[in-house]
Parts: C-alpha cells; structure tokens; sequence
C-alpha cells in the first residue's frame, strides 16, 4: 500500500507540474508566435525537425535503458536486503556506463550538424537562414544527452520530483533568455525572421546546459535507492554492467528511433514543399506550416501532460512487475489504465471540439488556428491512447516490436504526405495524420494484447464516455456565443464542460468504477 500510495503521490506530483509546465509552453508559445510571426514559426518548425533528428541520435535510447536498469537493480536489491553502499556501488555502474554511452552518441552528432549546418541549411531545408540556428543547437547536444539518462535514473528510483525541478528550472532559464534575445535583436535586425528563429533556439541551448548542471547535482547529493525504502544488511550482492548492457537495451529502441526521426524528419521538410506544390508561396507554406505545427498541436497536445506523466512512471512499475513476474500485477495495470486513459482523452476531445474557434483567437489570435484545431479534436483519443499503450510496451520490454511500429507509422506518413499534400494542402496533410495515428495506435494495442491477455471494453468504456462527451458539449458549447468570448468566458465554460463530463461519468460509467475498486 505504500507503494501504491508512492505512486499516486508521484503522479499527481509530476502531473502538477507537467500541467503548470504546459501552461506556461503554451502562453509562451503565443507570447512568440506573435512577436515573431507565423513565417518565423514556420522556420523555426524546420529547423527542430533536422533537430529532431540529431537529439534522437545524441540520446540513442540512453532514457529508457536508465530506467529500466536502474528499476531492475533495485528491485533485485531489495530482494537480496543490500546495505547502502550496495545501492550506491550499483547505481554509480549504472550511470557511469550510462555516460559513456551517451558522450559515445551525443559528441560525434553535434561535431557532425555544426559542420555539415550550411550544407543541412542550404540544400537540405533551401533556407541559408537556418544555418546558424542548427549550429547553436549542435553544441546542446551533449547535455541533453547527459541530461536523459540522468533523468532515467530519478525515474528509476521513484524521485519523480528531481525531473520536475530540472524540468521547471530549465524552462524558467528557456523563457528569461529568449525573451531578453527576442527584445534585443528582433527590432533592430533587418532580416527579423532569421534572428527571431535563432533567439528561440539559443534560449532552448542555454537551458538545456543549466538543467545538466541541476540534474549532476541532485544525482551527486542522492542517496542512491528508492524512495522509500531502507538498507539492509547486506547480501553481498554483485551487480555486473557494461556499456555493452546499456546498449542491449537502449539500440533496439534508437534504430527504430533513427528510422522514424528520419522518416518523420524527412516527411516535415515534404510538408512545406508539398504545400508550395498546391499552390501556396514559399511564405505562405511557410505559415500554413507554423499554424498547424507551432500552435495547433502543442495546443491539442496540451493535456496530455497529465497522460504522460502517469503512464511515464509505468515503465519502471511494469518493469519490475515483469522481472518478479507478477503476471496479475501487470493485468490490473494495463486495465485500469486502459479504461483512465480512454476517459481522460475523450473528455479532452469534447473540450477542443465544442471551444475550436474561442481557443483559436484567445490563445494565438487565429481563426485559422481555431478551424485546425476543430479538424484534429476528433483524433486526440487515439493520439493520448497510443502514448499510454506505447509507455506500456516499453516497461514490458516490448521497445523493439514499437520500433517496428513507429517505423511503418512513420514510413507510411512520409508517402501520403507525398501523395497528398501536393494536391490536396494542408488538408491532405490533416488526412494523413488521422490514417497513421489509427494504425499506430491499432498495431500497438494488438501487440499489447497479445503480450498481457487485456483488451479495452468498448461497451463498458468507450461508448459510455462518447455519450457523456456528447452530452457536455451539447449544453456548454453555446455558452461563448451567448456571454462572449472574453478571456474570463472562454476558460469558464470549458470548466463546466469538464464539470459536466466527469459528473456524467461518475454517474453511468461502472465499468471504471469496477476497475479502481479491483484488488490484486
């Protein structure tokens, strides 16, 4: 129980934060978009989606073999009643090889984009204006590596809160300094677009460095087991890691990180070309681009901060659940949040379905925006499931059949975006991205079914929760038209929405009621 209790406190905790964290990406998210404009947005989107792609190669998987190491050490530790200096003997293995690994990865790839950035900018993206943003990037690459398998071991040992403090701090540092580059350069430049771009990113640089010294000093002042718990006496147990074993775990997952970073990389850069195609100029697909990218999804995406933050601190419970093989353990798990998540994210769509236009214009002052995010509401079911599934194969030891999916995900949006985008838009483009979301989500769930035995209830879960949806949009969606549309109106009415949702699922869906109430 207190386990149990140690994990709900950690995921209320890091959901906090992650919301509070989401609050403030999204307002200064705005904050940027309308100072820079929609063509800088646009610019900025392609420059992280070549980044995107060099992070993936600097961190190679080094996470989630952190994690799930660091989670099997100690559960293995506190089978055997080790003594404190077992602990510490054992999570200094883990994180020195970790290192290794990480600095192996993470300088090549940023010696490699600093050189190669005017050749990445000039022929890769057709924009010399990118060139000195992906040079700044390149030297993060080293501590966010670092930084990822630093933030593996705090998962690992159940001190979610010492993520949570890098996290804040670094996206404390993020706002201070591109907001002062912002105010400094943008005014008095007279290629605006191209400085603003660079502003933001060396605001992400520099803070991505501070939150590698916050995390070297929580890990040197920690010590060294899971919340929680106590030493023994000792067992005189010897744990063995190599960098060999960081890489059995980590390069399944980062060869099939490398291929969808790739593929997802290369299908970014086809969007605005395919756009021009349809008709669009360069500034315009530029635009189109940074709507949807740089304000829609992180808008949509918004919520899931709860989502993730509990389904993120499953990868070390199912971890240990499958090394003690605790079959049972694993089936309640994956239920209870099967029928939470599906909840949670119908919830959300109802929201930014019924408040599409408000949140549009009160938000990013964009009825583009607003028209964007109506068309993709209906997907966030699928989207926040699929994040829920995925932790799931993770901490079960499934990363490599996800790397096989992400890769056919990623590989058949690269080919609709190329088939579609040219002749439809952005509209095309929308169409693609519903197609792969389903059958990412579809191929993860029939894996994770075939592995732990457990399928969602459609009649227990699903459908009651559409009609509940339906029913809160239904009395709540009118509400801005008829008292406005202001910035105190907007927020009330989405709150009753919520209001509504909840109470209408407490009252007629038994099938969750059933799955909390369930004992192992």
């Amino acid at each position: 129980m207190k386990k149990h209790g140690r994990f709900l406190f950690n995921a209320a905790y890091l959901a906090a934060v992650s919301i509070l964290m989401r609050c403030v990406a999204v307002s200064f998210n705005a904050y940027v978009s309308a100072k820079i404009g929609a063509e800088s947005m646009g610019l900025f989107t392609l420059v992280m989606s070549v980044y995107g792609f060099a992070v993936t190669l600097a961190t190679s998987g080094v996470n989630l073999a952190s994690v799930r190491l660091t989670a099997e050490s100690c559960a293995r530790l506190q089978s055997g009643d080790a003594s404190a200096h077992e602990y510490r003997r054992s999570a200094r293995k883990i994180m020195s090889r970790c290192a290794i690994y990480s600095l192996i990865f993470s300088l090549p790839t940023g010696s490699l984009l600093y050189l190669l950035s005017p050749a990445i900018g000039s022929r890769l993206l057709g924009d010399v204006r990118t060139v000195m943003s992906l040079k700044v990037l390149s030297l993060a690459l080293p501590a966010i590596s670092l930084t990822s398998a630093l933030s593996g071991y705090f998962s690992g040992v159940r001190k979610v809160y010492k993520n949570a403090l890098s996290a804040v701090t670094e996206q404390g540092m993020k706002i201070i300094f591109t907001s002062t580059a912002l105010a400094l350069s943008v005014p008095h430049l007279t290629d605006s677009v191209e400085y603003a771009c660079l502003a933001v990113v060396g605001g992400s640089a520099v803070s991505e460095g501070l939150s590698l010294i916050i995390s070297v000093i929580m890990y040197m002042f920690d010590n060294k087991r899971p919340q929680g718990t106590s030493p023994g006496r000792g067992g005189a147990l010897t744990e063995h890691f190599t960098v060999r074993s960081i890489a059995v775990v980590s390069l399944p997952v980062a060869l099939g990180a490398y291929a969808r970073q790739g593929l997802s990389s290369a299908e970014h850069l086809a969007i605005p070309w395919g756009m021009k195609k349809s008709g669009l100029g360069a500034a315009g697909a530029l635009a189109s681009y940074g709507v949807l990218h740089g304000m829609v999804f992180p808008l949509i995406l918004f919520p899931s901060a709860v989502l993730v933050s509990a389904a993120g601190l499953l990868v070390p419970e199912l971890a240990e659940y499958k090394a003690l093989s605790a079959e049972k353990k694993i089936k309640f798990t994956v239920s209870e949040v099967y029928s939470l998540s599906l909840l949670f994210s119908l919830g959300c769509a109802a929201v930014f379905f019924a408040f599409a236009p408000e949140l549009g214009m009160s938000v990013y002052g964009s009825a583009e925006a607003g028209e964007r995010i109506m068309q993709c509401a209906p997907l966030i079911p699928v989207m926040y499931f699929d994040m829920a599934v995925d932790c799931m194969l993770k901490g079960l030891g499934e990363q490599v059949q996800s790397m096989r999916i992400n890769i056919i995900d990623s590989a058949s949006s690269l080919l609709l975006v190329l088939i579609l985008v040219p002749i439809f838009g952005i509209s095309g483009y929308i169409v693609s991205v519903y197609f792969c979301e389903i059958l990412n989500c579809t191929l993860s769930l029939m894996r994770l079914k075939r592995v732990t035995g457990v399928f969602p209830n459609i009649r227990g879960t699903i459908i009651p929760s559409l009609f509940c949806a339906a029913v809160a949009v239904f009395f709540t969606s009118a509400l801005p038209r008829i008292c406005g549309r202001g910035i105190v109106c907007v927020p009330i009415s989405i709150a009753m929405c919520a209001v509504i949702y909840l109470f209408l699922a407490v009252c007629f869906i038994p099938d969750a009621k059933k799955k909390l109430k369930f004992k192992v």
